[in-house]
């Protein structure tokens, strides 16, 4: 699981550029707020979580699959993600912050994405 990237994931760099084309500036990997948003929009007070539909359990969704294999493993690391990602959400929210989670399912469609982004930002 090394191979895991905790930044600068491919859905990531979609996020970011989207952003970046529509005028917004923005900082990356905010550690010392709960959470640590992969993207922090200071002025419009908004953290952004890009979240891999995977291993953050999208509801519904294709890409969020269980593995037929070791699922005594899987599913309690799968809702201690949940969990955390919940309560780091508040935490946020709690701080003032507006907080937005962008699937990674979403980064395949730029135009749904950006329209999105500037309706909850703005």
């Amino acid at each position: 699981m090394r191979a895991v990237r905790r930044e600068h994931t491919t859905p990531e760099l979609v996020v970011r550029r989207v952003l970046h084309a529509a005028g917004w500036r923005f900082r990356l990997h905010k550690r010392s707020l709960p959470g640590s948003p992969d993207i922090v929009l200071r002025k419009h007070g908004v953290a952004i979580f890009v979240h891999g539909c995977f291993w953050h359990r999208h509801p519904e969704c294709r890409y969020a699959s269980i593995p037929k294999t070791r699922q005594e493993y899987w599913l309690p690391k799968f809702a201690a993600n949940v969990e955390r990602d919940a309560r780091k959400k508040v935490e946020l929210e709690e701080l003032g912050w507006k907080v937005l989670v962008v699937w990674e399912c979403e980064t395949r469609n730029l135009a749904a994405l950006e329209e999105r982004l500037r309706r909850e930002i703005s």
